[in-house]
């Protein structure tokens, strides 16, 4: 399979980088970490840009190989990550563009695209663990709106969130992966309560959410009832198979930062550490072209990412963990001071192994899906 940039995409990366580098002086200030309003703020203003300049919609209608080249040219030139458009951008838009109809599209995607409006992510419940299906949040119909009531939990954005992508079961006596349903629901709405998280590494980017009867127009069910799994699956599948991607350019410009710093406060004398970041290297090179294996691969069939991103989310998480553990070996003593860099991204990095599915589901999903085992008793 040929990984090179066609033509067209060099022209498409030449321009990027161009326009990049006019645009980003001219940003303002980073606000406060705890400044949510402020960096909800900063995050739908850079999303505005990028949509005046043509760039906001690369990643639904462009084709994976561009994407995945505007994800790299982003990030090496230290633009603003999409913060709090992550899910909106990442998982929620794309699949109400897969899935949704032209009436939801026409609703939702473009304000995503323009910088208007945030969105969360309420799949996670307290109860379920690593068992998405197991939730147990619940909703029926009544006239014209589903009436929703249960709990969520590490909703990310919430607290400044406009839609959530819910998940509900709407049958309980189904087979329990045949009774969810997918919905959109406005975070403004009567009964909905959000209660932030503070993380390890102190922010906020997480929150339990309280359902109370809350009531969704049935319009902003996205596939049919009960057959909201399948639905489930086509967001994981971009969560898992290119959301990470920019962030894989950002861990291999950590280590370049990494065995800098080594030769200026002389541990890269440590034979044991220089193989430690060299072997590091190595994973994050491999990561990479494996994400362009991946979006390849997805380009060729026509679909959505499919299970191979399961085996990059896997890899990428303890890769993650294992760059953030060398940088408190390259920091020495200074891995305990919260305002040396790395520090407070070491904290971060714990989570993971479980955010988007626990490293344990992605085995099970590679052992069945990709390599036909028998499902776990």
């Amino acid at each position: 399979m040929d990984l090179s940039d066609t033509p067209e995409e060099e022209e498409f990366r030449a321009r990027l980088r161009e326009w990049l580098a006019k645009t980003l002086p001219g940003l303002p200030p980073k606000p406060s970490p705890d400044d949510w309003p402020g960096r909800r703020a900063y995050d739908l203003g850079w999303q505005r840009r990028l949509y005046d300049a043509g760039y906001a919609d690369v990643h639904w209608d462009a084709s994976p190989a561009t994407r995945l080249i505007f994800l790299e040219e982003t990030e090496k030139a230290g633009a603003p990550y999409v913060g709090a458009n992550f899910v909106g951008l990442l998982h929620a838009g794309p699949t109400i563009a897969a899935e949704g109809t032209e009436e939801q599209r026409e609703r939702w995607l473009a304000p995503i695209l323009r910088g208007e409006e945030v969105w969360c992510q309420g799949f996670s419940e307290p109860d379920a663990g690593s068992d998405l299906a197991a939730l147990r949040t619940r909703a029926w119909r009544d006239g014209d709106d589903y009436v929703v009531t249960g709990s969520k939990i590490w909703t990310s954005h919430a607290e400044v969130a406009d839609w959530c992508e819910l998940l509900v079961r709407t049958e309980p006596e189904a087979p329990r992966h045949r009774g969810i349903t997918w919905l959109a629901m406005p975070m403004d709405a009567p009964g909905v309560t959000v209660r932030p998280l503070r993380t390890l590494a102190g922010s906020a980017e997480f929150a339990e959410v309280f359902l109370d009867e809350v009531r969704v127009p049935a319009v902003n069910r996205v596939g049919d009832e009960n057959d909201g799994w399948r639905v489930t699956l086509v967001t994981l599948s971009f969560e898992r198979g290119t959301a990470f991607a920019g962030e894989v350019v950002a861990c291999r410009r950590v280590l370049g930062e990494l065995a800098v710093e080594a030769r200026e406060n002389g541990r890269w004398d440590d034979p044991a550490l220089r193989r430690r970041l060299g072997r590091l290297n190595a994973e994050f090179r491999a990561l990479w072209r494996l994400t362009q294996w991946n979006v390849s691969a997805a380009q060729a069939s026509g679909s959505v990412p499919g299970a191979a991103g399961s085996v990059f989310k896997l890899r990428y998480s303890h890769a993650r963990q294992e760059l953030y553990d060398a940088a408190a070996e390259v920091l020495g003593a200074d891995c305990l001071d919260l305002d040396r860099p790395w520090t407070l991204d070491r904290l971060s990095s714990l989570s993971y192994t479980i955010a988007a599915g626990t490293s344990q589901i992605q085995h099970s999903i590679i052992a069945e899906r990709i390599l036909g085992l028998p499902k776990g008793r």
